[in-house]
């Protein structure tokens, strides 16, 4: 449940842990016990977040807009530009690295 701000008119803010699903409902002072709307006077808490949720998030934001790459090399297992890609004797085709088995496209 997320913490909501609350304006007494008699008392002042107060700070309330609520259901999302009664955001919009006013919530009783803790002092005097009259109904107080919400009210928006601080950010949103996400600086409280551990700090491994929070690294996860930051790696999430920035694999959806620019995704990480492994290696400079932009080109296929079968561009003949990388050294690891030798050619088959006898074939027409290459086989990358050490397994024979995987032919290239």
């Amino acid at each position: 449940m997320p913490l909501y701000d609350y304006a007494c008119a008699n008392c002042g803010v107060f700070t309330a842990l609520r259901p999302m699903a009664e955001y919009l409902e006013p919530n009783d002072c803790p002092s005097c016990g009259t109904p107080a709307p919400r009210v928006i006077v601080t950010a949103p808490r996400l600086g409280n977040m551990d700090t491994g949720r929070r690294a996860a998030f930051a790696t999430n934001e920035r694999a959806a807009h620019a995704p990480a790459r492994s290696s400079t090399h932009v080109h296929g297992p079968s561009c003949g530009c990388s050294t690891n890609n030798r050619q088959a004797t006898g074939a027409a085709k290459t086989f990358p690295g050490t397994r024979p088995w995987m032919l290239s496209h």
